[in-house]
């Protein structure tokens, strides 16, 4: 019954993470289809609407993750709950939170500039920094939502934080709605930065600030129901923030080096913001979207039943377990994640239509998807291997490797404002890949150092199989997609909303096919691990 009960928490907790990366990819559709995918509403709104994430981070995030958050789990763990210590905790996090964004708010023409800005026009600058002061709030409620969260998490009530994301994207969706009720949709981003008026954007960006604030506030709602009730207090002094921010700081850096990375990715790709047939800001941060979504849902999911057992062989030191379970994830992960990622690559062009009616968009937002697609396997891989090393109690190692990368990605980054304008996004995807690769290979070799070996012999047939499984049904997957015409303008993959999804669900389900079919008869162990279970349910039933 208890296994039961846990495989159903867990099965509800999963499902509020894929409604929630449904609805948000609905939502980014039906943003694309209000503004566009690209021109200067659509770029402005896409700097604007990260900004307060970026700061977030920097800012804020630091102090939360890396000082208060582990406080609160502390906490959550007393008899009691720790509930005065909490309301401590809770007071000073909303203090650094008010201030951060107050502050944002007062420099909000620099920070748009600085963090977006520096290669975009006059007015679409002037058109981000009027989105700015809309969407900067958010900086608040971002963090109100994973203080308040983490303590429902800390006493055991993990449902909401997972699915109150949920109403965020709902109510942002209302507010694209009524956009286009009130306005009119412009699909084909043709309205240029002075065509916004200044209700155009306060319903647009105040809408996305509402959605994020109705996910933080109705937390407050189930802290009740969990028996805990706020009361501000300001009494600091001597509750370990110190200690533990030491313990913390590496994790912090790296964060800090992401948003670096993120900062330059931004403000490289800003050139062509203006551009209605040109991938820009707004077409990397949905080519991105669509990246994350195998690994959100496939990878995350699986690799986390390992990295328990992980920590637990590590807190131990039983490294030769750890090392099984670093192999056993690595081969587990990779052999569904291969699949997704050849798949995003051969449906990346009518995935990419479903953001907009121009072929010549389409085209470029494809090759960008493709491009970053290409370093999803690996990307798994390094997710599993920074995990170990954070299970083996070390992440000083990480923000070294992580360094490395964003040094190479920075380097790579700027290199593609030589290239024309149109191929920009495209480089800026590509060195993410190969930067990617790269910060892989090192970080194996650390941590092949630190446990002796990491199975490579039985990882590489692992891979090998899968690659052999995968010939077939890539052939046939790009058979299908030229027969469906989605390689050229007017093909029915390509050419509209219904036409787009069913090519991709033919093309998936073929592929799908194909190599499950594949790994079957090569006697993959990994999937037959999967798929044994499975099959004597059903004949069961």
């Amino acid at each position: 019954m208890t296994e039961d009960r846990i495989g159903r928490a867990s099965l509800f907790l999963a499902s509020g993470t894929i409604v929630s990366r449904v609805l948000g990819f609905v939502k980014a559709i039906v943003l694309a289809s209000t503004i566009g995918a690209a021109g200067a509403g659509a770029n402005a709104f896409a700097i604007a609407n990260q900004l307060p994430n970026t700061i977030y981070v920097v800012v804020a995030g630091g102090v939360l993750s890396a000082v208060i958050v582990p406080l609160i789990v502390r906490a959550g763990r007393h008899d009691d709950g720790g509930a005065a210590y909490i309301n401590k905790l809770i007071t000073l996090g909303m203090v650094v939170l008010a201030a951060a964004t107050l502050l944002a708010l007062a420099l909000a023409p620099v920070l748009t500039f600085l963090i977006g800005g520096t290669r975009l026009s006059p007015a679409t600058l002037a058109l981000a920094i009027s989105f700015a002061w809309w969407c900067l709030p958010q900086i608040f409620f971002y963090g109100l939502y994973s203080l308040l969260g983490e303590v429902l998490n800390a006493r055991r009530v993990f449902g909401p934080f997972t699915w109150v994301p949920v109403l965020n994207n709902i109510v942002a969706l209302i507010g694209l709605v009524a956009m286009i009720a009130i306005y009119g949709a412009d699909p084909s981003g043709a309205r240029s930065a002075s065509d916004w008026s200044s209700g155009m954007v306060a319903l647009l960006a105040g809408s996305a600030t509402l959605g994020v604030a109705s996910q933080a506030l109705i937390l407050f709602v189930f802290w009740r129901r969990a028996g805990l009730h706020y009361r501000p207090d300001f009494g600091w002094r001597g509750i370990g923030l110190r200690a533990t921010g030491k313990l913390a700081g590496w994790t912090f850096g790296m964060l800090l080096l992401s948003t670096f990375a993120g900062i330059i990715e931004t403000n490289v790709s800003g050139g062509s913001a203006d551009s209605r047939d040109e991938a820009s800001i707004a077409v990397l941060q949905n080519a991105w979207l669509i990246f994350m979504l195998p690994h959100s849902v496939i990878t995350v999911s699986i690799a986390t039943a390992y990295f328990t057992r992980m920590s637990e062989h590590a807190a131990v030191d039983k490294l030769d377990e750890v090392r099984t379970d670093v192999s056993s994830a690595i081969r587990g992960v990779t052999v569904i994640i291969a699949l997704a990622a050849i798949g995003l690559m051969v449906v990346a062009y009518p995935f990419a239509s479903l953001f907009t009616d121009s072929f010549t968009l389409t085209a470029a937002m494809g090759n960008v998807i493709i491009a970053y697609v290409a370093g999803l396997v690996g990307f798994s891989i390094l997710f599993i291997l920074q995990r170990t090393f954070y299970a083996l109690h070390d992440t000083k190692t990480p923000f070294f490797f992580t360094l490395f990368q964003v040094v190479l990605f920075t380097i790579g980054a700027l290199s593609c404002i030589a290239l024309p304008s149109e191929w920009t996004a495209f480089g800026i995807a590509l060195v993410t890949t190969l930067a990617g690769t790269a910060q892989l290979i090192l970080a194996a070799w650390l941590l092949r150092r630190r446990l002796g070996t990491l199975d490579g012999r039985r990882i590489a047939i692992a891979l090998g199989r899968s690659a052999l499984a995968l010939i077939l049904p890539a052939i046939a997957g790009v058979a299908l997609l030229v027969a469906l015409g989605g390689l050229t303008s007017g093909g029915y993959a390509v050419s509209s909303f219904v036409g787009s999804l069913v090519s991709m669900v033919i093309i998936g389900v073929v592929m799908s096919g194909l190599y499950f079919g594949g790994l079957w008869l090569l006697r993959s162990p990994e999937f037959r691990g999967f798929a044994e279970p499975v099959i004597a349910r059903l004949r069961r039933s």
